[in-house]
């Protein structure tokens, strides 16, 4: 990917719950948190947005590939009950897995 298309993909990220309103719920905010429900199908992917520092609850088995601006491709698998940290993050997700992703995503102001 060149320089101009990362730019292009960083000035046009914006909040999930605006890109992908079908797939992200905001469930709770206040001026220090926003709870937000995830879920999508196998093979939905989600436009180029961003998330303040977060904390991700697997409330299902899913796997996911996560495209960042400047092409990296991390993979993700996750089983139930599990939790991950995440500092701010600009990417486009994909359900690349043969099961529903079904999160709690916990983002920090």
């Amino acid at each position: 990917m060149n320089f101009a298309m990362m730019a292009a993909l960083n000035a046009t990220a914006q909040d999930a719950a605006v890109t992908d309103p079908g797939l992200y719920k905001v469930l709770f905010e206040n001026d220090r948190v926003r709870l937000l429900e995830y879920r999508d199908l196998p093979g939905n992917k989600t436009s180029m947005h961003e998330h303040p520092a977060f904390l991700v609850c697997a409330l299902s088995a899913f796997e996911r590939r996560l495209t960042l601006p400047d092409g990296k491709v991390l993979n993700r698998s996750f089983t139930p009950g599990q939790v991950l940290f995440s500092e701010a993050q600009t990417h486009m997700g994909e359900n690349v897995g043969p099961t529903e992703t079904h999160i709690l995503m916990v983002e920090l102001k």
